[in-house]
């Protein structure tokens, strides 16, 4: 059961805590508000581009873009139609331990910054989230996408075989990247 309010759970954490359709969608708000503010993403009066697309990441950007800018005061368009002071990309945390593992293989260290959930005119909101957790926000909120099926490359296959027996390694890949910048400011 939901630990908040005892409804059928949608969704359970790694720690065995459960949330019911209501808290997983408060939850997933929170987050995105906590993504935006942690990492300085967005200011008041910004306008932001995003790129449309209609995969689940693509979808669930534009909804937390309309979400954010009720919250924040600032625009939101499809690119390109204006000039911008930041741009959206819908990254999320598989994405990015992805290519920040990718990198590290290849001996493109150099390569790093781009994962970073701010770079340049580049922001991130959904940075924060495993792509479960942002196709489960999808079809709780009845978005209506298209299943994305894309190859996955072997990095990708292996980091998501080792989070079945180590759960969290995703989060660790990225969570050490953030450490690693933030200790050399």
């Amino acid at each position: 059961m939901c630990k908040s309010c005892e409804e059928k759970p949608v969704y359970e954490f790694t720690n065995q805590r459960k949330l019911c359709k209501r808290c997983f969608i408060n939850y997933f708000h929170k987050k995105s508000l906590y993504t935006i503010r942690k990492f300085n993403m967005i200011k008041q009066g910004d306008v932001i581009g995003y790129k449309k697309t209609n995969d689940f990441k693509g979808i669930v950007l534009e909804e937390i873009l309309n979400f954010l800018s009720k919250k924040y005061g600032f625009i939101i368009f499809k690119l390109p139609n204006k000039k911008t002071t930041k741009i959206a990309v819908n990254s999320s945390l598989d994405s990015e331990s992805n290519e920040i593992v990718k990198s590290i293989i290849q001996g493109n260290a150099s390569d790093l910054k781009r994962e970073l959930p701010v770079e340049g005119k580049i922001i991130k909101p959904l940075y924060l989230f495993l792509d479960e957790e942002i196709l489960l926000y999808a079809k709780l909120r009845n978005l209506k996408f298209s299943q994305y099926k894309g190859k996955k490359d072997k990095i990708h296959e292996l980091l998501t075989e080792f989070e079945k027996t180590h759960p969290e390694v995703k989060r660790a890949v990225v969570n050490s990247l953030l450490r690693l910048y933030s200790s050399s400011k």
